[in-house]
């Protein structure tokens, strides 16, 4: 039995978020949790919550899954203008990203 949880539109860069999907992909979900607890980073927060979704939308325990998939893909990128010298702008980008994580029970995986 599968379960899976997306997150859509989250305003984290998909570079930096992919970082974090990396480490966590086929762990143990109670390990990945505790493992994305400590990490620094903006992205290991948010994909910690997914992770809690996929488990809860199966009716598991963290202990009794392994995250099979954790994916990060490129949303839309929002574009902003930042005035700069002599009358011009400059353009910002502030992309967005999707976060799709698939858990599995431990023998299945």
């Amino acid at each position: 039995m599968m379960s899976k949880a997306v997150l859509k539109f989250i305003r984290v860069a998909p570079n930096k978020a992919r970082m974090i999907a990396r480490e966590v992909q086929g762990m143990n979900a109670e390990l990945a949790l505790a493992s994305l607890e400590f990490m620094p980073n903006k992205a290991a927060g948010i994909i910690s919550k997914v992770i809690a979704s996929a488990v809860a939308n199966g009716d598991f325990e963290p202990e009794e899954v392994v995250i099979t998939s954790c994916r990060v893909d490129k949303a839309a990128v929002m574009k902003r203008f930042r005035p700069r010298a002599r009358g011009t702008a400059s353009r910002i980008l502030k992309p967005t990203a999707h976060i799709m994580v698939e858990v599995a029970k431990a023998e299945e995986a």
